[in-house]
Formats: structure tokens, C-alpha cells, sequence
């Protein structure tokens, strides 16, 4: 290419959580693709959060699987593409002819595409004939899904992005708005400072990066969300917040729910006493709701995650229904989607008890629309097993046959070992994947490698019905495959007719055409999912399909005509119109802490991290916020269970155990743990929060609980600590824990151990040999060890242990790796553990985007007298790109302020 020439740039979408934010990737030869916001897209206006800025960062082909895997005697192969679709097809279509369509499942992602989400229900549902196809949406977003259906009579998110900044009161509930959808709170940041009299109220156990925002923090007690928010209807009730004429003339059920409400709820000092707040905090939030017409309730994983999730979803809506506050600008619910696609999966119906285009498994005269639309031999009649009542299914043998694609149960669901244990005992588990070594990839008897981000091509929809493009810009690496092509592959092995599709355009534009297909002919009214206007799409237009809110309509120069914010006309999708109350009993969580098991978990989140890993682990800049996995617990409970900040310590609960480092965040209330998802086994020696989750799951929507499981706290022994830095990873059987974390050019190693540590023993670790370029130090009385491996005059790897916690810091040995001899200096502060003329410990990242750590950050307000975030960043440039961080600069900023209060 003529490097003169521009750069072909392309628009596509970020594959992390449910903003939808447009990308544009510029690709040039040698370098890695060069990522920027898409100001353009209208969810984030050319504003990338970290994650989505250091995507260029995750696009190596390390670890990537590149060919079909079959696992003969234990071992895996390499196979070709055709031997290993042989092998699923003939293995679902035998397990088929012997037990039946139900005793072979599939599990997907939000990860998925549109187009494959697509072919997985229609392979599934129409023609395996069962509805054992669920996933991982369910782990966040399905009691949402029940919650709007059983409120408004479809799966619909009313509202748009733009309410948040029309809003003059948003309140944030179960939403760490500020590190799980960033690019939405930066709109949020922004509205507030243009308007400072726009309220923000934060409702959450923990005080959170979110609530730096906000002006009222509740900050309850784990599970009480039922009886918050019931207490507010009574209290909207009592105190003329009704809107009697759109309640008499669109909605059914207040009686019912109101009664619910007033029997446990009435009373604001008795709901303050059970969700643990001031009283007076909790009459602020009630009057202010009440006097505020244009109110958005946002929520995300805090409502959805708990056994009781889809009533705390429904007495949310309960109090937009009874205000009448739905369907107008700067209004409404509205619920955060976790995923890229959790939406599109919902469209084609995804979840195990649904079908494609919003229609219902249940419902008759829609499964034979969706029948007679696919052609298909049969269709499913039933729900099919939701997530973990499908791996319960596969342990107990009911279940021989699964096939998981772009998820990993085996760290991601709830009583994760059991997960494993299922998988072991599977007839046959297929996966697809674009990492070959995962905790579910080692159990797999097939492994189909997958596209990955970049290099598929599709549509995803966001939180706000917004579909937009995911274009590929990178070719397809090995022999790796689009999800879809390898569904469509395996149905025509096993006889099925209906998958033959020309690319991706057409199967989107199937999707368009069923849900338009007898829409509105079963008596109950039109189904509001309608992509009517794209039907016909062709493959040049799918190409320059710009971002669009469903429903989409025909205009009338029949150009496509989306849907800003639905319910305007205050038609809902029940029969009738009418939408509906919920009486919403309040229930404690199933398991109570107890004396054995005192303390109850809370599962979330990191700002720079996604999943479990496999992505944002290769990125040097994203593992230097977090780079080890956490307890978050308050110090009085640290002191009561033996633990102190710094140390290990082993969380237990009844269904599994975690080692991770004990930290004081200062925002998690006595009696609770917060501990992050992202760990594996790959990343960690034993630090998968999934095996401690119980599988308690919401009744109606099947979502597990994961947000209150009782823990116990108890100190991990380890004689030394540790940390290694690699070129090459290493194997670390000896050590009794570890957390491989991706540096510049290097892996680095947290660890710590018990027994002897000598020259042997780091040789070993470091796999150099006797004849090595091997220098080291040691001092018996304090226990300390150092050691480097050289090669050739470049440091290959080095160790530092200590009895204690006090190891050098990590950051100045990055510059040694880069360099391409060591001089004798270098060799000399290996030895003595430090960097000569060292200036101050930067301290642990706050800005991942200019690498700016806390110390930094603190001595520039201390030094300079900053009091703004903006000062900040003119400063020492923290905050000014993304803005992911300004929350914790913030605190910072606050705190800076609470030591000036009390020296004066």
C-alpha cells in the first residue's frame, strides 16, 4: 500500500457492554489498527470509554484457536473444517434419534451477532425441535425481559438516550453507571454540568465511582429494592402523585399493587429501618420523585442479578406507570444492557422460553407463524432449560449433547464447579471460541475456532434499540469461521433445509421479514419488535446501513423511518393497550448469612476489565487499573475475620472458595464482600467468584443471584510474596498462588508461596539453566531473594521475594525490558531492588489511558491547590481523554479537601 494514500477507515461498534458506541478502526500495514469514537454514532459522539480506546491493544493472534480441534483419547488435534462438522452433526443428530430434541442444547452469548443469534434459535427451535437454547443474557438481562413483558406486554425499553439529558432527576439503581457504561455517564457528567440543578441519585449498597455524581446516595441494605420502591409508590399514592387520568384511561392493576405496597410499605420510617438508610435521605429521594416530572430510573445488574429480580424490575415501572412519567422526552425506565448484542439476542429470540421477533413459545398461533415463516419439520412447543437448570440437566446425563459459543460458563455461572463437573461428564460438548485455552475450551471434544471483533461482520443492538453495523476490517485469521456459517454448516449435515444464506445481509434480512410475518393477525394487537422498513435490504445497503431505533417503519417515499422513544400514543402491546401494575411482594434473598457464613458477597464489575479476560487481558494499559483480584471488605470486618489489607485471604462459601488480596476501598458497608468477575484459571491460581455464587435463580426470569451469597473471610497463610516478570509465560505449580497479569513485552506474575526459596528453586521458575547468565542476591535474616535470567545481555526474566509484603515496586523494571542491553548499572539496581534516583512511587493507576497513578494525582492537588477535576487534567493530563477516571479524581479532589478540613 502507498503509505501516502489515506488509511481505509472503517465504521463499526464496540463489542463491550450495551452503550452501542461506533468505532472507527483505521488499519495500515505493520501496526495495529488505529481505534477512535465514531462521532457520528449517536450514542457516544465520538467518545470511547478506556476499554473501547485500547482495542487496537487486544488484536494480536496470541492464543487465538485458528483450526477446527478434535479431542481423541484425551488429546487435541487438529482437524479440518469438514471432519469436524461431521463429528457435531452425526453427534447431535445420533443423541437426537436415540433420547429425543431435547437431550442436546446450545448456550450463547451477548457476544453473538444478530445474524448468528439468528440461525442458533432458528437451528434449534425450528428444527431440532427444542427450545434448549439459552444464553448468557440470562446471567444479567432476562429479568428485565419479564419484567417489561409482564408491565407493557412485550420486551421494550421505552426510551432513548437523550432522556438522560432532558431529565431533571436520574436515579441509578444497582448501576455502576460509571465503570460499566462509561460513554452514557460521561453524557450524564456532561448534562449535569450545563445544568447543576439536574439531580442524580445513586442507589446502590456500595458507594461506587457512580456515586461521586450523585447528589443522594441510598445506599441500602442488598435486596431490600422491593420494598424501596413500593414504599415509593405508596408514598406517590398518598401524596398526589397519581396521574388518576392516565392511570384510569391506559393502565389495569394499581388497586392490587397499591395494596401490596400499603401493607408493607407505608409507613417511609419503617422502609428506612428495613433497607438500612436515614430516614430523612429516604424522605428526600420520595419528595423529590415526586415533584419531578421528567424522571429517568435507570438500572442494570444490582436489580436484574437476585432471586427476586424481575418484581424489583416491576416496582420500578410501578412507579413510572402511576405517575404516568413513560413515553414522553426525559422520562421513564430504563434498563442498561451488560452486553454488546443482549438485545439482539432478545429480538430473535435467544432466551429459552421465546421465539424470534418477540413472540411467545407459549402462544399458539405465534409458534405456527414461526413455523410455517421457516418451513421448518417442527417447532418447539415448550420453554427449553434455562442456564442453570440446563447445566444441572447436563450433569444429571438428561442433557448428552452441548454445544457453547463466545461464552465460558465454567468461570461465568453460578456454582461454577458444578459447571465443570457437567462438562466432564457431557457425551459430547462442542465449543466455539477465538481463544483456544479457556476453563470451558479444556473440556470441549470439539473446538470450532470463531471470528472475532474486527474480523465479523453483522449487527448489534444497544440499550437504546439502536441497530447498528459491526463491519469487519481485518481478514480472517487461520482457518476461523463466522458463528453463523458453522450453524448453518451443521444443519445441512444434518439434513436441514432453510440455510442457504448468501452472507449476513440475508439472514438480516430474514430477521426483517419475520417480524413483520402475520404481525398483528393473533387478535392481540401488533407486536411492536418491527423491522418492516428494512425488509428487502440488499447486501450494498445492509453494507451502508447506518445506526437506527426499531421499530422501523416504511415511510412514505418508503424509506426506513425509525422510532425515537416508544408509548407515546400510550398504546401498550397487552391486548387492549393497557399496561399493568405488578404487585410486588417483598422477599428477603433465599440465603440468609448465618453464623457460619457471616458476610454476604456481592459480585460486579472492574472499569478496565470485560468477562472473563480473554479480551481486555492483553492489554498492558487495561491490567495496570486492577491488576490482581480483590476482597473488598470494611475494616471491621477485615479485623473480626483475622485478614489485613494487603494480605490473602480465602472467601468460602457453601457451594465453592476464592484466594484473593484484601483491599478497604472505603465504599463497602459492614457485613458485605465485593469481589470482581474477571478472574479464570487462566489469569489466576484460584480466584473464579463464580464458585462461590449460589444458584439461587429468579422464579419467573431464571436469572441467578449474584448479588447476595453468604461468605465467609478467613486469612490465607503464605510464608513469602512474590512477583516475577517473563518474557515467556511460565508454569507455576510451586507456588501455592498466582495472577498473571500482561505487561509491555512481558507477563508479570503476582505470587506468593510457602517452603524454601534458593537458587534452585528460581531457576527453575525462571527456566534458566545452569550454564544461564544468571545473577541474584539473597539476605536469610530478612528473607529476601532476588534474581535476574539474562540472555545474551537482555533480561529475559527476574524475580522478587520477600517474607513480608514489602517488594519493590513494579513500574521502573518495564524500562529494563525494553532495552536492549543491560548496562552494569541496570544489573547492579537488580540486585538492590530499586531504581537509582528513583522520583516518587506513581502509585496504582487512576488514568489507564496516560498511565497517571494516585500518588501522582495526589502530590498535583497537593502541590498546586487543584480543586477541579478539569484542573487536574490540565495538570497532569488524567481525565483528558476518555474520562473513565474523573470519578475517582474526584474522591480524590474530595478527599484532598476532608485533610484540609481537619489540619485547619
Amino acid at each position: 500500500m502507498d503509505m501516502s494514500l489515506p488509511a481505509p477507515t472503517v465504521r463499526t461498534t464496540c463489542p463491550y457492554c450495551g452503550v452501542g458506541c461506533g468505532v472507527t478502526a483505521t488499519v495500515r500495514p505493520g501496526t495495529i489498527p488505529i481505534i477512535a469514537g465514531d462521532a457520528q454514532h449517536a450514542a457516544n459522539r465520538g467518545r470511547l470509554c478506556v476499554k473501547g480506546a485500547a482495542l487496537g491493544e487486544t488484536l494480536d493472534l496470541d492464543g487465538r484457536l485458528l483450526h477446527p480441534m478434535l479431542r481423541e483419547s484425551g488429546t487435541l488435534r487438529q482437524a479440518g473444517w469438514n471432519e469436524a462438522l461431521e463429528r457435531v452433526a452425526s453427534g447431535f443428530a445420533s443423541v437426537v434419534a436415540e433420547h429425543g430434541p431435547d437431550a442436546v442444547a446450545l448456550y450463547v452469548s451477548g457476544q453473538l451477532l444478530t445474524e448468528d443469534y439468528y440461525v442458533a434459535n432458528k437451528l434449534m427451535k425450528g428444527f431440532i425441535g427444542s427450545a434448549n437454547i439459552d444464553t448468557n443474557s440470562r446471567l444479567c438481562m432476562s429479568s428485565s425481559v419479564a419484567g417489561h413483558k409482564r408491565a407493557f406486554g412485550e420486551d421494550l425499553v421505552p426510551g432513548c438516550y437523550e432522556d438522560f439529558e432532558l431529565a431533571d432527576m436520574i436515579v441509578l439503581v444497582g448501576s455502576n453507571t460509571a465503570w460499566c457504561h462509561p460513554t452514557l455517564f460521561q453524557r450524564i457528567l456532561r448534562a449535569k454540568e450545563a445544568r447543576p440543578g439536574l439531580k442524580v441519585v445513586a442507589i446502590d449498597p456500595r458507594r461506587t465511582a457512580t456515586c461521586e455524581l450523585a447528589d443522594l446516595h441510598l445506599a441500602i441494605k442488598p435486596g431490600t429494592d422491593v420494598w424501596l420502591f413500593n414504599g415509593l409508590l405508596s408514598y406517590l399514592a398518598r401524596h398526589g402523585g397519581v396521574d388518576g387520568t392516565f392511570v384510569a384511561a391506559h393502565t389495569e392493576g394499581l388497586d392490587a399493587a397499591l395494596a401490596i405496597a400499603d401493607a408493607d410499605c407505608a409507613d417511609p420510617a419503617a422502609v428506612a429501618r428495613i433497607c438500612r438508610v436515614d430516614p430523612a435521605q429516604l424522605l428526600a429521594f420520595y419528595e423529590g420523585f415526586a415533584a419531578t416530572a421528567k424522571v429517568v430510573t435507570a438500572y442494570s445488574q444490582g436489580v436484574n442479578q437476585s432471586s427476586s429480580g424481575t418484581d424489583k424490575v416491576n416496582a420500578i415501572i410501578n412507579c413510572h406507570l402511576v405517575t404516568g412519567r413513560i413515553g414522553q422526552p426525559g422520562m421513564g425506565p430504563f434498563s442498561l444492557t451488560g452486553q454488546p448484542n443482549a438485545m439482539g439476542g432478545r429480538e430473535v429470540g435467544g432466551l429459552a422460553n421465546m421465539l424470534a421477533a418477540h413472540m411467545d413459545l407459549d402462544n399458539p398461533v405465534q409458534r405456527d407463524a414461526v413455523r410455517e415463516f421457516w418451513d421448518a419439520p417442527r417447532i418447539a412447543s415448550r420453554p427449553g432449560l434455562k442456564a442453570v437448570d440446563l447445566f444441572r440437566a447436563v450433569e444429571e446425563g438428561s442433557v448428552k449433547a452441548v454445544w457453547i459459543i463466545a461464552t465460558n460458563p465454567v468461570v461465568s455461572l453460578p456454582d461454577a464447579d458444578q459447571v465443570r463437573r457437567a462438562l466432564d461428564k457431557c457425551e459430547l460438548v462442542v465449543v466455539s471460541d477465538i481463544v483456544h485455552g479457556t476453563d470451558t475450551t479444556l473440556h470441549a471434544d470439539v473446538l470450532l475456532p470463531a471470528l472475532g471483533w474486527g474480523e465479523k461482520d453483522g449487527t448489534v443492538t444497544n440499550s437504546e434499540r439502536c441497530i447498528s453495523r459491526q463491519r469487519a476490517f481485518l481478514p480472517a485469521p487461520g482457518e476461523a469461521r463466522a458463528d453463523w456459517w458453522a450453524l448453518c454448516e451443521v444443519a445441512r449435515r444434518m439434513g436441514f433445509a432453510g440455510f442457504d444464506y448468501a452472507g449476513a445481509h440475508d439472514i438480516f434480512d430474514e430477521h426483517a421479514r419475520l417480524s413483520n410475518w402475520r404481525n398483528g393477525e393473533d387478535g392481540a394487537g401488533r407486536r411492536v419488535f418491527d423491522l418492516s422498513g428494512l425488509i428487502g435490504i440488499g447486501q450494498g445497503a445492509y453494507e451502508a446501513l447506518e445506526p437506527i431505533q426499531w421499530p422501523v417503519v416504511r415511510g412514505a417515499g418508503g424509506e426506513p423511518v425509525a422510532t425515537e422513544r416508544l408509548f407515546a400514543d400510550r398504546r401498550f402491546a397487552h391486548a387492549g393497550g393497557r399496561a399493568r401494575f405488578i404487585p410486588t411482594t417483598p422477599r428477603a434473598p433465599v440465603h440468609a448469612v448465618d453464623g457460619d457464613f457471616p458476610l454476604a458477597l456481592n459480585t460486579g464489575r472492574m472499569r478496565d476489565q470485560w468477562h472473563t479476560m480473554t479480551r481486555t487481558g492483553k492489554s498492558p494499559r487495561l491490567s495496570s487499573h486492577s491488576p490482581e483480584p480483590f476482597i473488598d471488605l470494611h475494616p471491621n470486618d477485615a479485623l473480626l475475620c483475622g485478614v489485613r489489607e494487603g494480605e490473602l485471604a480465602r472467601v468460602t462459601s457453601r457451594w465453592g472458595a476464592m484466594v484473593a488480596r484484601v483491599t478497604h476501598s472505603g465504599g463497602i458497608a459492614r457485613g458485605g464482600v465485593f469481589v470482581p468477575i474477571h478472574w479464570s484459571g487462566q489469569t489466576a491460581s484460584d480466584a473464579r467468584v463464580g464458585a462461590l455464587v449460589n444458584p439461587e435463580v429468579d422464579p419467573v426470569s431464571g436469572e441467578p443471584e449474584f448479588k447476595h451469597t453468604p461468605v465467609a473471610v478467613a486469612p490465607f497463610v503464605v510464608e513469602w510474596h512474590a512477583f516475577v516478570l517473563s518474557r515467556e509465560s511460565l508454569a507455576l505449580d510451586s507456588v501455592a498462588h498466582w495472577t498473571r497479569i500482561q505487561g509491555e513485552g512481558f507477563v508479570r506474575y503476582e505470587m506468593a508461596g510457602r517452603g524454601p526459596v534458593d537458587p534452585d528453586w528460581a531457576r527453575a521458575l525462571l527456566g534458566a539453566g545452569e550454564a544461564a547468565d544468571w545473577i541474584d542476591y539473597e539476605d536469610e535474616g530478612l528473607g529476601a531473594y532476588r534474581a535476574a535470567h539474562l540472555v545474551e545481555g537482555r533480561l529475559e526474566a527476574c524475580v522478587f521475594v520477600a517474607r513480608g509484603l514489602r517488594l519493590p515496586p513494579r513500574d521502573w523494571l518495564a524500562g529494563l525490558f525494553a532495552a536492549q542491553q543491560l548496562a552494569a548499572s541496570d544489573r547492579a539496581t537488580l540486585l538492590a531492588g530499586s531504581a537509582p534516583q528513583r522520583g516518587p512511587d506513581p502509585g496504582p493507576t487512576v488514568c489507564s489511558c496516560f498511565g497517571v497513578g494516585r500518588n501522582t494525582i495526589q502530590i498535583a492537588i497537593r502541590e498546586h491547590g487543584l480543586e477541579t477535576t478539569a484542573q487536574v487534567t490540565a495538570c497532569v493530563r488524567a481525565g483528558g481523554n476518555c474520562g473513565s477516571c474523573v470519578p475517582e479524581i474526584g474522591k480524590l479532589l474530595a478527599l484532598a479537601k476532608c485533610g484540609e478540613a481537619t489540619a485547619s
